[in-house]
């Protein structure tokens, strides 16, 4: 039996403004086990970043739970979720990168915040530009590197620290497609080598498909589908399954049919 390692139950989410209130996430239950790639999947406005944020409680849910590990996530006092928050690594979309810090800086800035020791924090430094394969880059500057390069400089700042888990919040989709798969063998090889349990929040079901051994589908603030990747993929019960994978054969149909042409 595999080891359950993130648990959500009941979350719900709620956004309010001057003019209205948005439900967000409408009663989330969700397993994630340990050392596996989990996919969430959804059209844009589902709830998909706003669950993966309430994970490590950048937003704050209105209610329900999460477990990492050992630890109720949402029961921590400020001080020891700053704690539980550097077992938890977060790469994004736009890279939040520093433009005025090199490549090595940028990965030693999450080291900075946690008091590593200087000696310590280079060491660490330099094993993570090996790991995603930047050492040439150490003393760049972000506005020097392509997309790739800065979702790398992104991924070794997320590991710097010895996470237990690493949240994807679609990393992925301001790439190029040859990127992307490089992006993605990193983070297979991650997950291989470090035994790293990742949640990667994406739109783009080709991802899924690629890497993660699990998945969900999500709309609405709701999880309408979730189980191994390939049960899915050949089987889809709900109508955004359906839909995701229909335009996902579609394409790939239309696709092969130019290339033949």
């Amino acid at each position: 039996m595999e080891e359950k390692f993130i648990e959500v139950k009941q979350l719900y989410k709620t956004f309010h403004t001057k003019k209205q209130t948005v439900e967000v996430l409408k009663g989330i239950d969700l397993l994630v086990e340990k050392g596996e790639i989990y996919g969430i999947v959804g059209f844009s406005g589902a709830g998909k970043s706003t669950l993966v944020r309430c994970i490590n409680r950048l937003e704050e849910p209105d209610s329900g739970s999460v477990r990492i590990g050992d630890k109720e996530i949402t029961s921590l006092g400020k001080k020891e979720l700053n704690a539980q928050r550097r077992k938890i690594g977060m790469i994004f979309q736009q890279f939040n990168l520093f433009d005025s810090m090199t490549v090595a800086q940028n990965i030693a800035y999450s080291l900075k915040m946690t008091g590593t020791p200087s000696k310590e924090a280079d060491a660490r430094v330099e094993e993570m530009l090996h790991l995603v394969g930047l050492m040439e880059k150490k003393n760049a500057y972000p506005g020097e590197l392509s997309g790739g390069q800065k979702q790398r400089v992104g991924i070794a700042r997320a590991l710097a620290n010895h996470p237990d888990v690493l949240l994807s919040d679609e990393a992925t989709s301001a790439l190029d497609p040859q990127t992307t798969i490089s992006v993605l063998d990193l983070l297979k090889e991650i997950n291989r080598k470090l035994g790293l349990t990742i949640i990667l929040i994406t739109h783009e079901l080709e991802v899924i498909k690629y890497t993660c051994h699990r998945m969900a589908v999500m709309e609405d603030g709701k999880i309408l589908e979730q189980g191994p990747v390939k049960e899915i993929f050949q089987n889809p019960k709900c109508a955004t399954a359906k839909n995701f994978i229909g335009v996902y054969n579609q394409f790939r149909s239309d696709y092969w049919q130019e290339e033949a042409e």
